[in-house]
């Protein structure tokens, strides 16, 4: 879908949504999941052409469904792009359009889970928000979503074992050692323990995520997941680095880092590691839903 067919797309969800307000025996709405993953490239995944980094439940989803080849984000930087996914506006017409971190969503705005949530679904966002601050116009649960949990901040998402994530309007510590983003590798030796701490920021989302899930399997829900994998810093998890199953052999010498987790002492292997963590999560999604019969 080119960007400028992306309000058109989203004026037509809306109509649709709205008009099932009005049915008198309206069948049951469908659930909706998005996923959206930041700053992946087009052949990091195997159902795209990846033949070295291991992305077998995202395989699993394109073999069972379908694979959008003409698909277009609305820009090509953070902030803008999900304003354009979030509101269906061209480029021009979003107050977000680049990542300043000013201007934030207008109360005017309609996203789409605001209009979901008129349709009657829970709305849940989990993940990199980036539209405005939790004290503005932009706030995601001034935006339609009933729960968030993630990354209000851009700033705050260039680490993976940041300080606090915001929980709603509120914020959850997560790390006392905070691992700042954005580092050059050092001179020297490199001392893998320095650039890590306690709570992986993704693992923490993902298990919101999973429990919106859980606590909404009986209701209509919109789950929006903007996960920031695999987006710098280079942070992959240590199971990434260290965990080597025998039917994976062929992913020594992509994955294994030496002794290194940001900078990474080499950044190319990080990367797939951390792509390969992002798909276990899509694959916990997947067993989830599996688990309620959804």
């Amino acid at each position: 879908m080119k960007p400028t067919s992306l309000h058109s797309f989203v004026s037509l969800l809306c109509l649709f949504l709205l008009s099932c307000l009005h049915l008198q025996a309206a069948p049951k709405l469908p659930n909706l999941i998005f996923i959206m993953v930041d700053d992946m490239g087009y052949h990091d995944l195997g159902c795209y052409g990846s033949k070295t980094i291991l992305t077998p439940n995202v395989d699993r989803m394109a073999k069972e469904g379908m694979r959008f080849t003409d698909c277009y984000s609305g820009d090509t930087v953070c902030a803008s792009a999900r304003s354009i996914l979030m509101t269906g506006y061209h480029k021009g017409h979003t107050p977000v359009r680049g990542n300043s971190g000013g201007i934030p969503l207008f109360p005017e705005d309609v996203t789409v889970a605001e209009v979901l949530k008129k349709a009657g679904y829970v709305t849940g966002g989990f993940g990199k928000w980036g539209l405005g601050p939790t004290d503005s116009t932009g706030s995601p649960i001034r935006q339609g979503f009933d729960r968030f949990y993630g990354y209000n901040c851009q700033r705050n998402a260039h680490s993976f074992f940041p300080p606090f994530l915001d929980d709603d309007e509120g914020i959850e510590t997560i790390n006392e050692k905070a691992i700042p983003g954005h580092q050059r590798k050092p001179q020297g030796e490199i001392v893998a323990d320095d650039y890590r701490s306690k709570t992986y920021a993704p693992d923490r989302i993902l298990a919101e995520a999973l429990e919106f899930l859980d606590a909404n399997k009986g209701n209509p829900f919109f789950l929006y997941c903007p996960f920031v994998e695999p987006h710098v810093a280079m942070h992959p998890p240590r199971e990434w680095v260290e965990r080597y199953p025998v039917e994976w052999d062929k992913a020594k010498g992509v994955y294994r880092g030496q002794n290194g987790y940001l900078p990474h002492p080499r950044p190319r292997a990080g990367y797939a590691a951390m792509i390969s963590d992002l798909d276990e999560h899509v694959g916990a999604i997947l067993k989830r839903l599996e688990k309620h019969g959804l």
